[in-house]
């Protein structure tokens, strides 16, 4: 017997055997399904397609925005060496990992693709959904929170005292809510109209935000060029122990105390990494070649690693160069809560705010609110990408598991419904910056610790010898220093875990409740054959006139007695032909399945041999409804079950198995509604 794996077409005459070739069955109720490997972006957007540096920028109107507070936060925590800390971490820890991710999942879905290889069954789904979870914190809580940053700069600009009086006359609490309720509906309308205008308008705004950026900053080091006694000065300051945080961890004054304590106060700039789980989102809008393997796009993954190498490039020059400006041309107690530099230091500069005069016939009231301008519309901005993610996630998960419906696959309702998402966290709220930040440096840290795990276990698996050769003990290194970081920053702002914990249950909830909703979808994509014999049989068996169709489970009895059992019982003479379906339980948390058949004649009796079933109800159903296409619909014999109705109906949803006979009327009537051609169900 061939041992070859054969996909046959429906329907084929029982004469021509064919080979290799995959059809849908036409009595499905849902479309045909996408592969798993197969990019939905893509899929259902051709021509959204745009060279990797324009698809940087999308990733970059939320990585680059950081620009305008990542500055002070590096000052509170511990001046410029915690800023080369994370600049280290970014080039040595974050983009190999993240490189490595991009080729083994490149079509967009980062680690958690990854990991779903790695776990099978529902613990996977479960830490699949999980991990979803916190992938919806970073992203939604990115947009809501930059949004509610954004109209924070609008509310504290002079211009906004020449706002209407009727908007005057709200409370401050309130226009800022309403502000960031108004820049979300801006962002979801963006998306409305497609991801070519969305790459568009991204590259521009990171454009404007980078050239501004680049005035601000090449003006202060050009200043320090020709006043180097600031250097001097900040160098005795950090030498000397006034380093201007309140109580330091550690005692001493030492370069080792500073960079001890510049690593444990690193994980309060973790916010400086957000590009990179986005920048694998939207790994499925990156052009490559023409020739791209769809299963592995070398072009795509090599133009994937080029933009995260660039942004992480980019964005560490422009984080070291600013903290080096800040720290010495700002007033410490400028850079303080309340503070006018707090939050915005590269707009007090540009405000010619600072007592030193950098560029004075540039910096003042003009440029610096050009520059408050185009901060505000990039921190507006920055979930154009977390939006692209969410976009690129959702499709390629929670449909495939059944756990959403099928318009989750389209782009619009997914816009509509995440604004609706982000204008209810808003209102949750309140659109407090503050109450927000800790779910957002939750949701980024889980995910990176998720990458490093991921990374480890694919380069441990991949390797050979001994442990202490095959351990990839660079990447263990990186993926101990982001749990590290994502531990203490859950215990030092457990308000993250605790909103990113609300995210990852309500999904979980809405995911179960929709497979529940959909466990009654016939869920078949095709049959495939292990040898052309098995094909041939089957072709013939679904000629038969009256057939009549009987679940066994094999070991309990054999054949001949379950048989003799059947034709006493539902009173079958022997002239009628019996075939026996012996289905057997693959992975029951799979929702769509392509079932395995051997067909086998012993005897003159015909068996029917199934396995690969996500769910038992379901393949008898599917073999009864391809039958009934060709000849007088079969009859279904089963025997009667005592099975306690409400651990039928569990057993049947987790484990595929519960209470077959009646779930297998329920599929029929709902995938065949003519009586006439509905396979009947007996139970004796």
């Amino acid at each position: 017997m061939n041992d070859e794996v054969v996909s046959v077409p429906f329907p084929e005459p029982p004469s021509r055997p064919k080979a290799v070739t995959k059809v849908h069955h036409p009595a499905d109720v849902s479309k045909p399904i996408s592969s798993p490997h197969i990019d939905p972006l893509e899929e259902h957007h051709p021509g959204h397609i745009s060279p990797w540096p324009w698809v940087m920028c999308l990733t970059g109107v939320d990585y680059f925005s950081t620009l305008g507070y990542q500055p002070s936060i590096a000052f509170e925590a511990a001046g410029m060496l915690a800023t080369v800390v994370l600049v280290i971490v970014t080039l040595f820890g974050a983009l190999p990992v993240y490189a490595h991710v991009a080729s083994a999942s490149p079509h967009g879905q980062g680690s958690i693709a990854m990991l779903e290889r790695l776990v099978r069954g529902w613990t996977g789904k479960v830490l699949v959904i999980a991990l979803l979870g916190f992938a919806a914190t970073d992203f939604v809580i990115t947009k809501t929170l930059s949004a509610a940053d954004a109209a924070e700069h609008m509310l504290h600009n002079p211009l906004w005292q020449d706002a209407p009086q009727w908007v005057q006359a709200w409370t401050e609490d309130q226009q800022r809510l309403g502000l960031t309720m108004l820049l979300l509906v801006v962002l979801g309308a963006s998306f409305l109209r497609g991801f070519k205008e969305v790459i568009g308008l991204a590259a521009v705004i990171v454009g404007v935000y980078l050239a501004l950026n680049l005035v601000v900053i090449g003006s202060a080091l050009t200043f320090l060029v020709f006043h180097p006694q600031h250097l001097s000065d900040w160098v005795s300051n950090l030498s000397e122990g006034r380093w201007h945080i309140a109580e330091p961890a550690l005692p001493g004054t030492s370069w080792g105390v500073i960079f001890a304590l510049s690593l444990l106060y690193f994980p309060k700039l973790a916010l400086g990494l957000s590009g990179f789980e986005t920048g694998v989102a939207v790994m499925p809008l990156i052009k490559g070649n023409a020739d791209d393997d769809k299963h592995n796009p070398l072009g795509r993954i090599r133009n994937t690693r080029k933009l995260l190498a660039t942004a992480a490039i980019v964005m560490s020059i422009y984080l070291l160069c600013s903290s080096l400006v800040v720290t010495t041309l700002i007033p410490p107690n400028d850079l303080r809560e309340p503070g006018p530099a707090a939050n915005r230091a590269l707009a007090f500069i540009a405000h010619g705010e600072s007592p030193h005069a950098i560029n004075p016939w540039l910096f003042g009231e003009v440029f610096g609110t050009i520059y408050d301008l185009s901060t505000v519309i990039i921190l507006s901005f920055a979930g154009l990408s977390a939006m692209a993610g969410l976009l690129n996630l959702v499709p390629q998960y929670l449909p495939r598991y059944g756990m959403a419906p099928e318009w989750a696959r389209a782009v619009r309702p997914l816009v509509l419904l995440f604004t609706l998402i982000n204008l209810l966290v808003t209102w949750l709220f309140d659109a407090d910056v503050v109450a927000q930040g800790g779910a957002y440096a939750t949701g980024v840290l889980v995910l990176m610790s998720s990458a490093c795990v991921a990374t480890v276990i694919d380069h441990w698996r991949a390797g050979r010898g001994v442990w202490i050769k095959r351990m990839p003990w660079y990447f263990l290194l990186v993926a101990c220093v982001f749990i590290y970081t994502t531990a203490l920053n859950m215990v030092e702002r457990p308000d993250g875990i605790k909103i990113a914990s609300w995210f990852v249950l309500a999904i979980i909830v809405a995911s179960f409740i929709s497979r529940i909703l959909r466990s009654t979808e016939l869920r078949f994509r095709f049959f495939e054959f292990v040898d052309l014999e098995s094909k041939f049989l089957w072709d013939s068996l679904k000629h038969f006139e009256f057939p009549v169709l009987v679940p066994h489970r094999p070991g309990r009895r054999g054949l001949e007695a379950k048989e003799a059992q059947i034709r006493d019982r539902h009173r079958l003479g022997a002239e009628v032909p019996i075939v026996f379906i012996e289905a057997e339980l693959g992975d029951p948390s799979e929702f769509h399945q392509s079932p395995l058949l051997e067909v086998k004649d012993e005897g003159g009796r015909f068996i029917i041999s199934v396995t690969r079933c996500a769910s038992t109800a379901h393949a008898i159903a599917v073999i009864a409804l391809e039958c009934s296409k060709s000849g007088t619909p079969p009859e279904i014999h089963f025997g009667w079950s005592d099975e306690n109705p409400l651990a039928a109906a569990i057993g049947f949803f987790l484990f595929g198995e519960g209470n077959v006979p009646w779930r297998v009327r329920e599929l029929l009537c709902k995938a065949e509604a003519d009586p006439d051609r509905r396979p009947d169900v007996f139970i004796g």
